[in-house]
């Protein structure tokens, strides 16, 4: 298969949509030889987070020479991007490769007259397959939507679950309130393995709690008591925590510091279990974190971020970094959301920061909510609203917006913001040359400024 015939067959694979439960990522994973069960894990779990801590994570243990799997969704700016090792995409020729015996498997269990497996679950298996080529240590692991029935609690040998904030989110399938959701996700402790809880409400914890102790599992929850002397900023900030004092973290967003603890106790966790990092490892490990597309400013004149929130939870505290960050700026938004998100709750929460809000539809994705139809829900709460028939178009109208001195934040919806990066640094660069090229021609540059030279 070239890379092109694998991304057309998982967009065809699409039609098979989400089925919850462990049979069809069972059945394939057995005819590919269960490469899952000569892997070792770290299980993150939760509603808003996982990538930030899998991120701070897989960077330390990579700087303490461990060799690390990730895994990791969405994709933001390519798709390779979901299957990492020692630091790399999963390259073209192991994509294509793992695809075609992932393929071949999928016509074995279909002329059985058993259901074809859906496309995240060709995915984790293909993660599978590649941190076992590559002899990876340790695989560090985002779930899916849920815990219990999610094709990644396939794995068996977890050595810590680690559970980030748990909010509403995918109620259709994990439950009506936090502590229902909280079960679902609990169901990826498995007997033994240490337990690592972020900030969470009483409820949720004391669910994750009860779980860890009826599997007898070492409980761990981040403790706001030990946190200290917060130094926030857009590109860089600095926290104490209990002990250790000045750790830093280059990703923005005041939600970053419960990730980045939530990061710690479980590397202290992970030192119990084989994995032990110095504290020089840590400490550089985190301030070398990269992870586009959590309150990320991809230009500066005017301020421009990208921010991946796509639920009540991420626009909540998405909307307490704009009150904390941005006093007295003019602010534009650029909107996507998907249709079967909470998109009245995300505008409800964000739209009385909002000078002008610019709605725009994920290019290519079919569950993304038509521009026009998104603009009318947040018209109802909000004065100035505008529906942009493409990405580009809404990255040239919030520019003339926003002037030079405004702000300009691009969320909902991950999978848009890669593809408006890139017309963000195409538009913006064009714009930085002609700006030089007049300030050449101003100075006397060109010959036919200035009058005869």
């Amino acid at each position: 298969m070239t890379e092109k015939q694998v991304m057309e067959y998982l967009e065809q694979a699409g039609a098979y949509g989400i089925v919850p439960g462990l049979d069809g990522i069972g059945r394939l994973c057995e005819r590919l030889g269960n490469p899952q069960k000569e892997l070792r894990f770290v299980h993150i779990v939760g509603t808003n987070g996982k990538g930030s801590v899998s991120a701070y994570l897989s960077s330390v243990l990579e700087c303490a020479g461990y060799r690390v799997g990730r895994y990791t969704s969405p994709a933001v700016f390519e798709y390779r991007e979901k299957i990492q090792a020692a630091g790399r995409m999963i390259s073209r020729r192991a994509l294509c490769q793992g695809m075609e015996r992932i393929k071949a498997a999928c016509g074995e269990i279909v002329s059985e007259g058993l259901p074809h497996p859906t496309v995240f679950e060709m995915e984790t298996a293909l993660g599978f397959l590649y941190f076992q080529e590559k002899k990876c240590d340790i695989v560090v692991m985002e779930a899916g939507m849920g815990g219990l029935t999610d094709a990644t609690n396939i794995v068996q040998n977890t050595v810590a679950a680690v559970f980030v904030s748990i909010s509403m989110d995918h109620m259709k399938f994990l439950g009506d309130t936090p502590e229902e959701i909280a079960v679902q996700k609990a169901g990826v402790i498995k007997p033994g393995c240490a337990v690592i809880s972020g900030f969470q409400t009483p409820g949720v914890q004391s669910v994750l709690r009860e779980r860890a102790r009826e599997l007898s599992c070492p409980f761990t929850a981040a403790d706001p008591g030990k946190l200290g002397k917060i130094r926030y900023g857009l590109e860089s900030q600095r926290f104490d925590y209990g002990e250790r004092k000045g750790l830093e973290i280059p990703l923005g967003g005041k939600y970053q510091i419960d990730n980045g603890v939530l990061a710690v106790e479980a590397l202290d966790a992970l030192a119990d279990r084989g994995f032990p990092v110095t504290e020089e490892q840590l400490r550089r490990g985190l301030s070398q974190t990269r992870w586009p597309g959590r309150f990320t400013v991809i230009h500066k004149r005017p301020l421009f971020l990208i921010d991946g929130a796509h639920n009540a939870d991420g626009a909540k505290r998405l909307a307490e970094s704009i009150t904390f960050y941005f006093t007295n700026r003019k602010i534009v938004y650029i909107m996507g959301i998907l249709k079967d998100k909470e998109y009245r709750r995300i505008i409800d929460l964000t739209q009385e920061y909002a000078d002008h809000i610019i709605t725009v539809a994920a290019p290519g994705n079919p569950r993304a909510m038509p521009a026009y139809e998104l603009a009318a829900e947040a018209a109802k709460v909000h004065p100035d609203v505008t529906a942009a028939d493409s990405l580009e178009e809404a990255v040239e109208m919030s520019l003339l917006l926003a002037g030079t001195d405004g702000v300009i934040l691009a969320f909902g919806s991950l999978s848009y913001l890669g593809r408006l990066t890139e017309i963000v640094n195409r538009v913006c660069g064009k714009a930085a040359k002609g700006h030089d090229r007049r300030k050449k021609d101003q100075r006397g540059g060109s010959p036919d400024a200035g009058g005869n030279r």
